[in-house]
Order: C-alpha cells, then structure tokens, then sequence
C-alpha cells in the first residue's frame, strides 16, 4: 500500500512540474519574448488580453487603453497604462491585486497595436508618415499610401528596427550598424500575388521606398522619342522599348540603328550597330537593352528624298488635273 501511494505521489509530481512548465511556456508567449512586443511602448488604442491563474473574471475578453491612457480592468480599477511596456503593465496588475491575491500570475499579450508610425518613401502618390491601426501587411500599406507612382521601379526596400526580428524575405540582411534589418521584394512578386509569402506584415517604425525606376531611351526616327521608365520590368529589349516608342516613323533607317551605353568617360558613350531590320522580321536575336541606354534609329535620307519626289509628283498632277482644259 506505501509503495502504491509513493509511486502516485512520484506520477503527481511529475505532472504538476508538466503543467507548471506548459504555464511557462505559455506566458513567455504571451509576453511577447522574442518578438519585440517585451518592448514595445503601450499607448491609446491597444488592445491587451489580461488572465491571472485562478482568477476567472480575468481573460475571458480584451481590454483597450482609452485614448486618455487609461486600462480599466476588473477589481482593479483604472490603471494608466500609456508608456509602460508589457512587463511594466504586468507589475502595475500584480500591484493592483495584491489586495486580494499573494503574489498573483499575471499573463498579458497584446492583441492590437494602436496608431503606429510607418514611412513610405520614394514613388508612390502620397509618400510620408503614415499611421496604422492594426496589423496591415506590405500591399496594405503600399495602397495607403495611393499606390506606386508612374515612375516606381521593380524593387521596393524595407528597413526594420533590430527589436522586431529578421525580415521574412530571402536576402534580408543587417545594416553596418547592426541595428536594422533591410530586405528588397519584387514589386511585380507583391502586386500580382505571384508570392503571397513575400507580402509580409508590415511593424511599427518600418521604412518602405519605392525607388524611382531605371530609364531608357529612344531617339531619332521613332513616333514617340524620349525616356522610358521600365517599372516593374528589372529590363527592356530593343523591340520592347520600340513598341514603347510606339514604332518607327516611315524614314527610319532600320539597318544602321545604334545603342549607345554610358561608359566611365560620359563624354564618350560606346556605340553598339544593330541591324533593326533583321530583329524586326526575326532573322536576328533582339538584344536587351540596360538601364541609361540609348536606343537611336537614325533617318534614311533616300527615303527621305524618295518622298519629296512622290510629294512633288503627286502635287504636280493634282494641279494638271485642276487646270486642264475642258
């Protein structure tokens, strides 16, 4: 009979130390370790969840901080809870039920984040401070801020603050300072939905730029010559820019086109001959073209030439029709 109460003794032992671990762990969740939320400064408008072992009026809702600051919570009262971290709040609740429990086990997470400031720079409409209320995520924030401009590159880069943790994205790296977390994603990868993982949560203090597009450019015997941003495209080729140029004018000179690429002497571009002529009817590879470069498609003076005299032929015969004699 003794060794049968002493083994069930040694089995109830064992699983109070089970429980009492599994408490533990469930604690450290809720405060947050790791996450950066142990640090995180409460302010109005967040949301907490508040439960004390053996208390039941405790954790069966969230609580808000008013926008005075103030967290109003069962047999408590009014805490002023703006300021405080998670660690500062769980102290002022053991205080405030010290009255009614020794040494109380408080638990409090955090369930919403109030207002948090979030920058958006570079190309989108309206770049500048903007104010979350909740979790949003990459896009969420990117359409806050009026979505990507006209001119918006193919990358968009993220800077976070060390205490919220590495950056979910392949890449993602420290500064210099080692304080800050930087990472890029596609904006293409995020827009379309291609990646859904990568349209990740966005925290307090991020900085997101969207940096201003590469640029080409097509001179000369094209509809419509001028720079070219390439967006969400990282590169064009020489029939992509074309058709952004919205195609040749009737005097192009198709067999002596050029690119021309900046080299470390800006005063003396290197000159690449392509033979448009043979890309356009697919006898030669079209060639991608880099940021900066120079598409030009010079104009044929026989054709040129050609015209003036169809012009002047078909003048000339309009007016011998007019004033031929009847």
């Amino acid at each position: 009979m003794k060794r049968h109460l002493s083994v069930c003794a040694v089995l109830a032992i064992f699983f109070v130390a089970i429980i009492a671990g599994s408490n533990g762990d469930v604690k450290a969740q809720a405060l947050g370790k790791g996450s950066g939320h142990d640090t995180y400064v409460l302010g109005p408008g967040d949301a907490l969840t508040v439960s004390v072992l053996d208390l039941d009026e405790m954790g069966k809702e969230s609580y808000r901080i008013d926008m005075a600051g103030n967290l109003t919570l069962p047999l408590i009262g009014v805490i002023h809870a703006e300021g405080l971290d998670v660690s500062q709040i769980v102290d002022a609740i053991k205080d405030g039920l010290s009255k009614y429990m020794k040494d109380p086990d408080v638990t409090v997470g955090i369930t919403e984040m109030r207002s948090q400031p979030v920058s958006v720079l570079g190309e989108v409409r309206n770049p500048g401070v903007i104010q979350l209320m909740g979790q949003k995520s990459l896009f969420e924030v990117l359409s806050l801020a009026g979505g990507l401009s006209p001119e918006a590159g193919y990358l968009v880069r993220i800077t976070r603050e060390k205490q919220w943790g590495e950056i979910p994205l392949p890449g993602a790296q420290l500064d210099r300072t080692g304080e800050f977390w930087t990472a890029e994603v596609s904006v293409k990868e995020v827009i379309n939905g291609a990646s859904p993982e990568k349209n990740i949560p966005i925290k307090p203090n991020d900085v997101i730029t969207v940096p201003k597009g590469e640029i080409v450019y097509v001179l000369g015997a094209v509809k419509k010559s001028g720079g070219f941003v390439l967006g969400e495209r990282e590169q064009v080729t020489v029939l992509q820019a074309l058709a952004m140029a919205e195609g040749l004018d009737r005097f192009a000179n198709t067999s002596d086109a050029k690119i021309l690429r900046r080299t470390p002497n800006a005063q003396n571009p290197s000159g690449r001959p392509i033979d448009l002529g043979k890309i356009l009817k697919g006898k030669a590879a079209d060639i991608s073209l880099s940021s900066d470069d120079i598409l030009f498609i010079p104009t044929s003076g026989s054709k040129q030439a050609l015209s003036r005299t169809l012009d002047a032929g078909i003048n000339l015969g309009t007016s011998a029709a007019i004033y031929r004699p009847f």
